[in-house]
C-alpha cells in the first residue's frame, strides 16, 4: 500500500488487519515456547500448573534445568564452537570472492559466479549427503589403499564446518559485494598516487569502507551455522551439535526444558539480529 495515494477506508482496514495477523502469526508460536519454559510440569503443554523457574536452575530430576543439563550444555558448546569457525572462515572467502567478482575479469567468470550460488539452491539434505559421500569414499580408499586413516573425513566437526561453509559463504559474499559496489574506486586511485600500495589502499580505505557489511555478515554467518540442521545431520559425529540433540531430546519425550532452552535462543539470536541491523545501517552513512 502507497501511503500518498487515497485508498478506501475499508481497504485500509484489511491492510492493517492483515498486517496485524500475519504479525501475530510470526510471534505466537514464540510466545507460546516461551510462556511453556516457566510452567510447573513436566509437559509443555496445557493444563497450566503454576509458575516455576525450575527449568532453567534446578539441578535435580525430573525437572532439571537448562543450566545443570549437560548433554544440552556439551550440544551449545559445539554449536558454538562451529559457528565461530564457519564465520571466520565464509567471512574470511567471502571477502575475498567480493574482490574477485566485482574488481576481476578473468574466463568464464559468470560460470563461476553461477557455481557459486548453486548452495543456495540445492537442498541441505541433498547437500550434506553430497558432502559425505564424497569425503566417505576418499577415507575408505585411503584406508585400503594407503592404510591411512584420515578422522576429519569421517562424520564429526570438521565436515560440519565444511558442510556449512560451502553454503553459507555464498551469503556473505553477495552482502559484502553489495557493499563493495558501492564503493567509490578513485578514493583508492587516490592512494596510490600519493604513493600508497595496493594492499595499504585496500586495508586502510576500502576494508573500513566495508567494515558494516563484514560485521554484519558475520553475525548472519553465525546465527545460520548456529540454528542449521538439515546439512549438520548429515554430517555430525558424536558431538552433537545443539539442534540435533534437540531434535533427540524431542524424539526421546519432549519436557518444558527445551522451551527454556528456546527462550534462550531467541533471546540471544534476537539480541544479534538486532545488532547486526544497527551495524548494517552503517552503509546508509
Amino acid at each position: 500500500m502507497i501511503p500518498t495515494i487515497p485508498q478506501p477506508k475499508l481497504f485500509k482496514v484489511s491492510y492493517s488487519a492483515y498486517v496485524a495477523i500475519f504479525f501475530i502469526y510470526l510471534a505466537l508460536p514464540l510466545l507460546v515456547v516461551a510462556v511453556f519454559a516457566f510452567n510447573n510440569s513436566q509437559f509443555p503443554s496445557l493444563p497450566w500448573v503454576g509458575f516455576t523457574v525450575d527449568w532453567f536452575f534446578n539441578d535435580t530430576d525430573p525437572m532439571r534445568g537448562i543450566f545443570h543439563d549437560r548433554r544440552l550444555l556439551s550440544s551449545i558448546g559445539t554449536s558454538f564452537y562451529i559457528a565461530v569457525w564457519v564465520s571466520i572462515l565464509s567471512v574470511s572467502v567471502g571477502t575475498t570472492n567480493a574482490f574477485l567478482f566485482e574488481r576481476e575479469n578473468f574466463p568464464l567468470k559468470n560460470l563461476f559466479y553461477m557455481l557459486m550460488l548453486m548452495p543456495l539452491v540445492i537442498p541441505g539434505v541433498i547437500l550434506g549427503i553430497s558432502i559425505l559421500a564424497f569425503s566417505s569414499t576418499i577415507a575408505n580408499w585411503a584406508e585400503v589403499a594407503l592404510n591411512l586413516d584420515i578422522e576429519i573425513l569421517r562424520p564429526g566437526k570438521f565436515l560440519v564446518i565444511m558442510g556449512q561453509f560451502s553454503f553459507i559463504t555464498t551469503i556473505t559474499t553477495l552482502v559484502i559485494s553489495a557493499r563493495l559496489r558501492k564503493f567509490d574506486i578513485s578514493l583508492e586511485e587516490a592512494a596510490l598516487n600519493l604513493g600508497a600500495s595496493k594492499l595499504t589502499a585496500i586495508r586502510t580505505i576500502t576494508l573500513p569502507y566495508l567494515k558494516p557489511a563484514i560485521i554484519g555478515s558475520m553475525i548472519v554467518a553465525f546465527l545460520m551455522s548456529f540454528e542449521n540442521f538439515n546439512t549438520t545431520l548429515m554430517l555430525t559425529g558424536s558431538d552433537q551439535p545443539l539442534t540435533v540433540a534437540m531434535y533427540g531430546r524431542l524424539r526421546e519425550g519432549s519436557t518444558p526444558v527445551l522451551n527454556a532452552l528456546s527462550l534462550l535462543l531467541i533471546a540471544i539470536s534476537g539480541s544479534l539480529a538486532l545488532i547486526s541491523v544497527f551495524v548494517q545501517s552503517e552503509k546508509q552513512k
